[in-house]
């Protein structure tokens, strides 16, 4: 981190540059948490707006980066690129969250003490939010637009990956922010991708309220190990379908398709198959042949090796994977009971999925699957903000307090309790 004098070279340290940013996100944070939603609302409208008519310029700025990224992974390149189709996408997901309520100010209870204190508990913005994530751009304008909605501040750090493409898309915002006369401080971005700013973000909880991680394990271990601040954790989504005896074959297999093969580079992809011992195996074949079809790697135990010859053995690793590509792992298991042990065990409390037409085995899967999500017929690749009606995410998370699956509106709010009185006193 270095400034050009006119002499010289001023080496500025870390938390001096993470400090101003975060001072200046501060002073935004109380501004932006009593700007009216209309003001808000207009401003979102400008970014969607924004969105469509620099979609050109995005794209011819986002090959940058691709150019510059030949070493990452096809699920991370996938990632990482914008085309039309994807921007009108970011600019819908904006548009819906004009569309929702504002999340503050909502009396969320009242109770009545027999003293005849009137006690509200009352939405209110976290105040500064810190973003940390990789490879996707759009994240740039999701958590933008979830922020303003829901009257935080929020300070960006994208991947060095997407750098030119959030840069774009973060002087976009600007743009809209000043058009509206809202401070340009309410959405900022870390000026480098060097990584030591990264540790002074984690540092600095004198400005910073939460700190949101949203890209692999690396990523979130660091910011879980390190941050000095409380934590939305968004783990891997190693995502399982069980397949139980009385699940319908047609159903099976176009569930199990889609929930894989779809985008293969997202975290809602499934990552695992659970087939019941005791389901046909004429159903079981005729699901791993329409993945071996369409190219899909497909590692088994030795019983699931039986059903086809181009399956491989699964080594201990597979189990607790996330691949992110055209690859997935299968095994038999004894019941629901076995398969609930071995999602728990295995899996990353993402989303799981059970496939069956029992309702017994169905409520107990979905009871005792320890998952921020749990689906029952349907693909894993609906465990999505803007699925849930939410218009947006930051990601989805995977802890158990506060904020659990996709992280939206409400749950960038927290609450206050106002206490009225008419002059009681206690004895």
């Amino acid at each position: 981190m270095e400034q050009q004098g006119s002499t010289h070279i001023i080496e500025i340290p870390p938390h001096i540059i993470i400090g101003d940013i975060g001072c200046q996100a501060k002073e935004a944070s109380a501004f932006i948490a009593q700007t009216p939603v209309e003001v808000i609302n207009n401003a979102l409208n400008d970014i969607a707006e924004a969105l469509l008519e620099q979609a050109d310029i995005l794209i011819g700025i986002n090959k940058k980066d691709i150019e510059g990224a030949s070493e990452l992974s096809p699920a991370l390149i996938d990632r990482l690129t914008l085309d039309k189709p994807r921007i009108k996408a970011m600019s819908d997901g904006v548009k819906a969250i004009i569309d929702l309520d504002d999340p503050v100010g909502t009396i969320l209870e009242t109770t009545t003490r027999p003293n005849g204190l009137v006690i509200d508990k009352v939405s209110v913005p976290i105040g500064v939010l810190g973003m940390i994530y990789e490879s996707r751009p759009n994240v740039t304008i999701d958590a933008a637009a979830l922020c303003l909605k829901s009257h935080n501040a929020v300070i960006l750090r994208g991947g060095s990956e997407s750098f030119h493409t959030s840069r774009a898309l973060h002087a976009l915002i600007q743009d809209c922010l000043k058009i509206n006369n809202l401070p340009e401080a309410t959405i900022s971005m870390l000026p480098t991708t060097n990584r030591e700013l990264v540790g002074a973000m984690l540092k600095a909880n004198d400005c910073i309220d939460v700190i949101i991680p949203r890209g692999g394990k690396g990523l979130t271990s660091r910011v879980m190990d390190e941050a000095t601040m409380p934590v939305f954790a968004h783990l891997d989504g190693n995502c399982h379908i069980y397949v139980h005896e009385s699940a319908k074959h047609g159903l099976a297999v176009s569930v199990i398709k889609n929930a894989k093969l779809r985008r293969t580079g997202v975290c809602n992809a499934t990552e695992s198959l659970l087939f019941d011992e005791k389901l046909d195996k004429n159903t079981a074949t005729k699901i791993l042949q329409a993945l071996l079809d369409e190219e899909c790697d497909v590692v088994g135990d030795k019983e699931i090796q039986k059903l086809d010859d181009r399956i491989t053995l699964a080594t201990d690793e597979d189990w607790s994977t996330e691949y992110l590509t055209k690859k997935i792992s299968v095994k038999f298991v004894k019941d629901v009971h076995t398969a609930i042990k071995h999602i728990n065990k295995f899996g990353s409390h993402h989303t799981d999925v059970i496939l069956s037409e029992d309702d017994a085995a169905t409520l107990l899967f979905q009871n005792q699957v320890d998952s921020a999500i749990v689906m029952h017929n349907t693909s894993s690749q609906f465990s999505d903000g803007g699925e849930f009606g939410m218009g947006a995410e930051i990601g989805i998370g995977t802890g158990k307090l506060h904020a659990r699956g996709p992280v939206g509106l409400k749950q960038l709010t927290t609450f206050k309790y106002l206490v009225k009185g008419t002059g009681q006193t206690r004895p």
